[in-house]
């Protein structure tokens, strides 16, 4: 696997953002927003992994970045969970790697978009069994939640940030929503917001997750 895109802050770091790009995109899909976001977080350090090119079934076995490959897309995505579950060991290890360095798992979050975002949910509350700093949740969904789907006390204690576009034509708002509904659930912390858009990021968006993490790394 591609090494990770690993952006210092200004100052030494004390805190970190793992954060995970969509289907089809790359390393550096989100390095402007981590850039822009840094300018306020000045002691975040940002990583920002590459996902494995592999044949991705919904898109005809073409080869590309992919955290997981995707079977069929109703009426709820089919996935490969051995590749899920590889790729949130990747993550893992990333945590871990960030606690050697000297960053409390308290003060490490996870974010991701649309697929990226679906590892992101099953490292934070199925495979990482201790508390994190938060999870960004962006235009995404979780096809490991369920109705049987239980949490330690360490695990509710990972607060998230579920933001979704109301008018998203790849992931259907509804299927963020089930996700946020099954945290709320679950007795996590867990906040909901809407945008004006479909499967992107807005301005406004990076604005509120720029607020949303300063106010947890007080």
């Amino acid at each position: 696997m591609t090494d990770p895109l690993i952006l210092q802050p200004q100052k030494p770091a004390d805190a970190c953002v793992i954060w995970l790009h969509g289907l089809g995109a790359d390393r550096y899909d989100f390095l402007p927003v981590a850039e822009a976001l840094q300018e306020s977080l000045r002691t975040t350090r940002f990583v920002l992994p590459q996902a494995p090119t592999r044949a991705v079934t919904i898109n005809g076995g073409y080869a590309m970045p992919s955290w997981y490959d995707i079977k069929a897309m109703s009426p709820a995505r089919s996935i490969s969970e051995q590749e899920l579950n590889e790729s949130a060991d990747t993550v893992v290890a990333l945590i871990e790697e960030q606690k050697r360095a000297g960053i409390d798992a308290s003060r490490i979050f996870l974010a991701g978009f649309s697929q990226g975002g679906a590892v992101v949910f099953h490292t934070a509350y199925l495979k990482w069994q201790g508390a994190l700093g938060g999870v960004l949740a962006l235009s995404t969904y979780a096809p490991t939640f369920s109705n049987e789907l239980e949490l330690s006390a360490s695990q509710q204690r990972t607060p998230a940030l579920c933001l979704h576009g109301q008018y998203d034509e790849v992931v259907q708002n509804a299927m963020g929503r089930t996700a946020y509904e099954h945290l709320k659930r679950l007795g996590v912390s867990v906040t909901w917001q809407e945008y004006p858009m479909g499967h992107e990021v807005l301005p406004e968006e990076i604005r509120d997750i720029g607020t949303w993490l300063t106010e947890r790394l007080r």
